[in-house]
């Protein structure tokens, strides 16, 4: 059998997860989404197909292999031809020994999709309930399937899923940006809801995409399970970084240099701006804030240095704290100084890794918790999926390229003449 093909539970043949992740690779316009062997099409023809499978279950009363007296049972499958918004694609039909099983998600007869691709590849991904999606369903096309169903269907991608978080990267990421997002999420076997964090790792490219690199759920954001996930890009095969722009969590830069020792360490400006206003009076923020403008918006580190002095002798006495936070902090935030200013524009906030936040947000606000872990994780994979597909370069990126190889030479130039011959 073809290598980019195998044959998944159900006896059916369907690309591989690795063959549907190399063509997410190579997306770069809309365009590209179109067509008979186009990545939708292929994660379209793995869903259908689950679906079916999952309405021959319900059908027969009992998961295949677990006959339990049944009087009727699976004969093998039939192959259907269906017209899509992405081109033909053939999906296989579960048979049963009496005739009697009549697919509900593909009518006998139908030879159309009618768009039904979309509703089961997007809905997750617009944060939909399964309830929502059942209605909506029912709404369009006219059946009745269960919640149960629906969960049932959208659970057949979690091994789809898990081989994305797991897949091969890249060997040099010349900027990545770490940051986590909270969500809500209920308790296996009980009805508590635990509050817990999604790390999120947002690479950019040697050729100028954003790119996520990995989504990792634990209770609570620390710098030490950061270490553990920079641990594992590392494992799946990327040797250098040259910036890793972060936010002001305490124990990053030990986290980044344990594993990283080369990567120069950003902390984002506006995450400490915010941080060091918190101790301000409401009465002189406007004046501290325009005096701490002069120490970051200097052309070089020796004049922000210059300027900070004057900023601590105004402001010192009565707001030691807010000051303390930057000395303390002032090798890591000042790593954009170093660079030219296309570079300092991409790095000095973590914007970048905050958009994708919004969006995520943006398809997730209709959920106010997550059933389980599994349940986000799909949501979170097709919007993702939908978000990358659509995206451009990183703007000004062949003056930011320029700038890196003279930046880092060698060290960078070595993973950047591949795409260049």
């Amino acid at each position: 059998m073809n290598k980019a093909y195998t044959t998944n539970e159900h006896g059916l043949v369907v690309p591989t997860p690795e063959t549907i992740q190399k063509a997410l690779s190579t997306v770069t316009s809309l365009d590209q989404l179109e067509g008979k062997d186009n990545v939708l099409a292929s994660l379209f023809q793995q869903t259908v197909n689950a679906a079916l499978e999952a309405e021959m279950t319900e059908h027969l009363g009992y998961k295949k292999h677990e006959k339990k007296g049944s009087l009727n049972s699976r004969n093998g499958h039939g192959v259907k031809t269906l017209k899509t918004d992405y081109g033909e694609t053939s999906v296989s039909i579960p048979r049963d020994r009496n005739g009697s099983f009549d697919p509900k998600i593909v009518p006998k007869h139908q030879r159309t999709s009618k768009g039904i691709e979309n509703k089961i590849l997007y809905l997750y991904s617009l944060g939909n309930t399964t309830s929502e999606i059942t209605e909506l369903l029912h709404e369009i096309y006219g059946f009745e399937v269960s919640p149960q169903y629906i969960s049932t269907v959208t659970d057949k991608i979690l091994p789809l899923v898990e081989t994305w978080r797991s897949r091969p990267l890249d060997e040099c990421y010349p900027i990545i940006f770490l940051d986590a997002i909270r969500y809500k999420i209920r308790d296996t076997g009980s009805r508590t809801v635990e509050n817990k964090a999604i790390y999120i790792v947002l690479g950019i490219t040697v050729s100028g995409k954003k790119e996520v690199l990995g989504l990792y759920i634990q209770q609570n954001e620390s710098a030490k399970y950061w270490m553990n996930i920079l641990s594992d890009i590392q494992s799946r095969g990327v040797k250098d970084i040259m910036i890793c722009c972060t936010d002001n969590l305490k124990g990053f830069n030990e986290a980044i240099k344990a594993i990283y020792p080369d990567t120069f360490h950003q902390t984002c400006i506006i995450h400490q701006i915010r941080n060091s206003s918190r101790f301000v009076s409401y009465k002189d923020i406007k004046a501290f804030l325009k005096d701490l403008k002069k120490v970051y918006s200097a052309p070089d580190e020796l004049e922000a240095l210059n300027q900070f002095e004057v900023f601590k002798d105004v402001w010192n006495t009565k707001y030691p704290y807010a000051i303390k936070s930057w000395e303390s902090n002032w090798d890591n935030l000042m790593t954009f100084m170093q660079y030219p200013p296309a570079i300092r524009k991409l790095i000095y906030t973590t914007n970048s890794i905050e958009g994708l936040n919004r969006q995520l947000r943006k398809a997730t606000k209709k959920r106010g918790s997550f059933p389980t872990d599994d349940s986000l994780m799909k949501c979170l994979y097709l919007t993702i999926q939908r978000i990358e597909a659509k995206q451009i370069s990183v703007r000004d990126w062949n003056q930011i390229l320029n700038q890196l190889t003279i930046v880092f030479e060698e060290r960078f130039t070595q993973y950047i003449d591949p795409y260049m011959s």
